[in-house]
């Protein structure tokens, strides 16, 4: 008489088959999964600590486009520096007639003269303040809202310069010098960018 097979032994069979091929189907997608739990797996990476790293230098120019479609990509354009008070100098304007005492003119011209620029800089501020705003301290642009002498935008960032910096000529002359200087090294060097650009 032959008796039948127990259920627990086929159970076992099917459990250890299953395990060897798993570990079959591990050791072939990632071969280096059993290695990890080793103690003694040293990633590549380790092996080269404290070498330094290999470098290549190329010599040479090149151009990296890449075309699709009618589509073409190249490198991005590098920022143009900004003009210096001595770059700027190729940038003059009319001469500037003598302003009147207390005029924010005035106020300007001394200082610009108190930075060590010259007339020729002088000149310049005036000419570019001409066409921003002819000097008002009140001036508003309707379409960008810039405002006052030297349209800043927003106006309040003059705030920097004083608390009164929305009826002060002084306040407005201070923080737009302040902003010139930043910018472009010096008023001639903003003229230059408002005579190409349409604005500073």
């Amino acid at each position: 008489m032959v008796r039948p097979r127990s259920r627990s032994r086929f159970t076992l069979g099917v459990f250890a088959f299953t395990a060897a091929s798993a570990f079959v189907l591990v050791s072939v997608v990632d071969p280096y999964s059993g290695a990890t739990a080793s103690p003694y797996f040293q990633p590549v990476g380790d092996r080269f600590a404290g070498h330094a790293p290999q470098s290549v230098l190329v010599a040479g120019s090149y151009t990296n486009t890449v075309s699709r479609d009618n589509f073409t990509v190249g490198e991005k354009p590098k920022p143009k520096a900004k003009p210096t008070a001595s770059a700027s100098a190729g940038f003059s304007a009319p001469s500037a007639a003598v302003p009147n005492p207390g005029s924010a003119q005035a106020i300007a011209h001394g200082k610009v003269i108190a930075r060590g620029w010259g007339e020729d800089q002088f000149n310049c501020l005036v000419a570019l303040w001409n066409k921003e705003s002819g000097w008002r301290v009140n001036a508003m642009n309707s379409s960008s809202g810039a405002y006052g002498i030297p349209q800043a935008l927003p106006g309040s960032k003059m705030g920097s310069a004083g608390s009164d910096w929305a009826t002060n000529a002084g306040t407005q002359i201070e923080w737009g010098l302040g902003y010139i200087t930043d910018r472009y090294g010096a008023p001639c060097g903003a003229w230059g960018k408002s005579q190409a650009d349409g604005w500073y």
